[in-house]
């Protein structure tokens, strides 16, 4: 799944493509890209429509239309943008300057939600926490939390944008096992695992993500971030750190790795 320095590559790229053009015609040939809305009347609604702006938050991405409305894009497991043709295109908005963007999705899990001005917020309000690359960032939300800190760190509401692999980077930064307790972190230990979520997803920005299977960015490059992993999907490998090796478990049902002699 796209995670937060996917996403941001994606809307970087797509920024000046989109951006002060006018959509001349949409065609969306997946219902369940819409529903409940039919893709017709979404298609419909978004013809005529300038792009103002093209932002992020969490893992979505916000088109921001002159009527005021918000196009309101969740790229789940395999959705991402082309600026060409795409076998498993769902979607494509055709442009003023004559270029078109397409929408893929090969499992079809991905939704596009047209919201009115006064109503975007309240939706990711109820569904996001901070952005974690905003200086106010904090983590807060782990007092008392009795949940393992990995898991912790993947609810939304606490951490937004963050996903399995990330999290699992930034755990291993901060020298924080997966499992502890998120409630037992002491103040030092928040501050690194604060700094480490920060560090793994601006490096995971500026190697343009991670390509694992289905991610690329609208240009179709692949991402480089998988280079560099220090611990996720290198069980058995050798800490880069300490020498021990990656050890792999389990925690609320993802698959976690770390390493067993740094992360105690």
């Amino acid at each position: 799944m796209p995670e937060l320095p996917e996403v941001e590559t994606i809307r970087g790229a797509l920024e000046p493509l989109l951006v002060g053009r006018r959509i001349e015609r949409a065609e969306i040939a997946d219902e369940r890209l819409t529903r409940p809305e039919p893709p017709e009347a979404v298609a419909q609604a978004l013809a005529g429509e300038r792009v103002e702006a093209l932002e992020r938050r969490g893992k979505y991405l916000l088109f921001r239309l002159g009527s005021g409305r918000v196009l309101l894009v969740h790229l789940r497991m395999t959705g991402s943008f082309r600026s060409a043709d795409d076998l498993h295109r769902r979607a494509v908005l055709e442009l003023d300057d004559g270029t078109s963007v397409t929408y893929r999705d090969v499992r079809r899990f991905g939704t596009w939600l047209l919201l009115d001005a006064e109503d975007v917020e309240p939706y990711l309000a109820a569904r996001l926490g901070e952005e974690p690359l905003e200086r106010r960032f904090t983590l807060d939300r782990l007092a008392g939390r009795r949940a393992p800190v990995k898991a912790a760190i993947l609810d939304q509401r606490t951490v937004a944008g963050l996903g399995n692999i990330y999290a699992d980077e930034a755990l291993w930064r901060a020298r924080v096992h997966p499992l502890r307790p998120a409630g037992s972190l002491d103040d030092d230990e928040l501050r690194r695992l604060r700094r480490g979520i920060r560090d793994a997803l601006r490096a995971g920005i500026a190697r343009q993500g991670s390509t694992l299977s289905d991610y690329a960015a609208p240009d179709g490059s692949p991402g480089r971030m998988q280079r560099e992993f220090r611990v996720y999907g290198r069980a058995g490998e050798p800490c880069d750190r300490c020498g021990t090796p990656i050890a792999k478990t389990r925690v609320g049902g993802r698959g976690t790795w770390f390493c067993p002699g740094c992360q105690r």
